[in-house]
């Protein structure tokens, strides 16, 4: 579905973001915590959003990064501990779904201390290289992978994010090969090292390194999936480039904490949605996709609660265990 056909679904779908008086509204500004480093894909879809939302709020959004932890698991504690009457939410990516599959013990329930509110759109991820190195197809990149096995470092944003899992897909994709994963507090970080040279590689979502591609500090080689991003027309899919089995997204998402009142809830829903609607040419220039069946609080709670055990199976094949 095209951005523009997405976001005339999205508001046949939320009819209420057209006239409706929302029944709560902030006393206070609005803190939006992002549970990873500034500069990721997470942090840049907040950052779009935060001044649109906070004029229909009619309060100052605050974006706080609290990045630590798989999975951003500090900033999410934070926000699962933090007073239900929404003046707190956490904006997060399908890391959400992914921590309970890496931490054993978890501080808090993904699914019962938090209320879904609004889901904010999915972003195919790239994998990019660092443009000294000598590859500009997915059949070179494969070929010095297996000539190179055990001498690769591999950028992730961090144990638990959406790039870990996409890195995951795609070293499961390439069985046989020895990639060493380094783990960094988010995205941007990540993507800083491989410009700087001091990892070979990495798989980020669009959003976030959409600019880096066009600026011409990393080199981009496939996007995840079947089909190619709008934005990036002449980077193949992992299909035409011949890794099939690889297939990734990210997914972000706004979430309150449990018992935060309905009223509450559908208040920033109607907020967040109808920003995401204003937004909706500008997102689509980094690459975010409109996701008009999961526009209500509820749909997108099914959404969560389906995503979950997915990626659960997904880790648990790439053998990756709790700890």
């Amino acid at each position: 579905m095209t951005t523009r056909r997405a976001a005339l679904a999205l508001a046949l779908a939320t009819p209420a973001i057209a006239r409706a008086q929302p029944a709560w509204r902030p006393d206070r500004p609005v803190r939006v915590v992002v549970p990873f480093a500034p500069g990721g894909a997470t942090d840049v879809v907040a950052r779009a959003l935060s001044e649109t939302v906070g004029g229909l709020l009619g309060q100052t959004v605050v974006i706080e990064n609290r990045a630590g932890g798989a999975a951003g698991l500090i900033g999410s504690d934070a926000v699962a501990k933090s007073a239900p009457d929404g003046h707190t939410v956490l904006l997060h990516s399908n890391a959400h779904v992914i921590a309970p599959s890496l931490v054993a013990r978890m501080p808090y329930d993904v699914l019962n201390d938090f209320a879904a509110v609004a889901h904010l759109g999915r972003v195919p991820q790239v994998l990019v290289v660092n443009n000294r190195l000598p590859i500009t197809t997915m059949a070179e990149l494969l070929a010095w992978l297996r000539a190179n096995s055990g001498k690769v470092d591999f950028a992730s944003a961090g144990i638990g994010s959406g790039n870990h899992l996409a890195s995951e897909i795609f070293r499961a994709a390439v069985p046989g090969v020895q990639m060493e994963m380094v783990q960094f507090r988010g995205g941007g970080p990540a993507m800083a090292a491989v410009i700087a040279g001091n990892a070979h590689m990495c798989i980020d979502p669009i959003a976030s390194a959409v600019g880096h591609i066009r600026g011409g500090s990393v080199r981009a080689i496939a996007v995840a999936g079947p089909t190619r991003a709008a934005i990036l027309p002449d980077v193949p899919s992992a299909s035409e480039a011949g890794l099939p089995a690889w297939d990734a997204a990210a997914w972000f998402g706004l979430f309150a904490p449990a018992r935060t009142p309905p009223a509450a809830v559908a208040a920033l829903n109607l907020a967040f949605n109808t920003g995401m609607l204003r937004l909706a040419p500008r997102l689509a220039e980094i690459g975010v996709e409109l996701q008009s069946q999961y526009a209500t609080p509820a749909a997108f709670d099914a959404f969560v609660r389906a995503d979950l055990p997915r990626v659960a199976e997904v880790l648990r094949r790439a053998g990756v265990q709790p700890e």
